[in-house]
């Protein structure tokens, strides 16, 4: 396994460190280790017992369920400057969701009694993880309100519209990640067959063009409007 950059084990860009003290910064630091994940790698699953959150400093994780059918269902993509695994550690409840990495990542773990500290310490830090989880909290209860009123073909468009959002377009308006049928069909929760039928529908209405996996987008009003949002 390759080790990490330099660049790779700096948090100092994370948001959520950014009011810690030096001494703080540097407990941090000393605490927290760094690896490369390899594509397909599963970081911690669900049932297990955590011993640290980890912040995603390189790459794409998947976090997501699985059903009692065995079918995922995708809960969101964590990539460069975001932390996972905190909710479950902060409850002291075995890890809820799994992760599994997507695109070739590098994680910094960082150890339980390193994160009781911070919070303990730093009021900042303390409030900003409950931003976190309150932002989590809102999501979830939208995703629920989507499926309860929603049609497919609405989710559908407002998943490629949060795509968009969380991840960059390059000068061709393509979207920067590279998804399988069934993993988009895992974020709409629904069937992959009907996944492949909207995406065709929505590459006739001339909203977004297909290649492949990647997916550029044409008419983002119109997709907005499809999404009705």
């Amino acid at each position: 396994m390759n080790r990490p950059t330099e660049h790779e084990t700096d948090l100092s860009g994370f948001q959520l460190f950014n009011k810690l003290t030096e001494e703080e910064f540097g407990r941090l630091n000393f605490d927290k280790t760094c690896s490369v994940y390899k594509k397909s790698t599963v970081i911690y699953r669900e049932g297990s017992r955590l011993t640290g959150f980890y912040c995603v400093t390189r790459g794409i994780v998947k976090i997501f369920k699985t059903g009692i059918d065995g079918k995922e269902q995708i809960i969101r993509f964590a990539k460069r400057g975001e932390i996972i695994a905190y909710r479950s550690l902060l409850s002291q409840e075995l890890a809820c969701t799994t992760a599994k990495v997507i695109d070739e990542a590098v994680l910094c773990h960082v150890p339980y009694q390193t994160l009781l500290f911070l919070i303990q310490s730093n009021w900042q830090f303390s409030h900003h993880m409950l931003q976190i989880v309150c932002k989590e909290l809102r999501e979830a209860n939208d995703y629920i309100t989507d499926i309860a009123q929603k049609t497919v073909r609405e989710r559908l468009a407002e998943v490629l519209l949060l795509l968009k959002e969380n991840f960059e377009l390059d000068n061709q308006n393509t979207l920067q990640i590279s998804l399988t049928r069934e993993e988009l069909a895992n974020m709409v929760g629904t069937a992959t067959e009907s996944v492949i039928r909207l995406l065709s529908e929505f590459k006739q209405d001339k909203l977004i063009e297909l290649q492949g996996r990647k997916i550029k987008y044409l008419d983002i009003a119109n997709l907005q409007r499809v999404a009705n949002i």
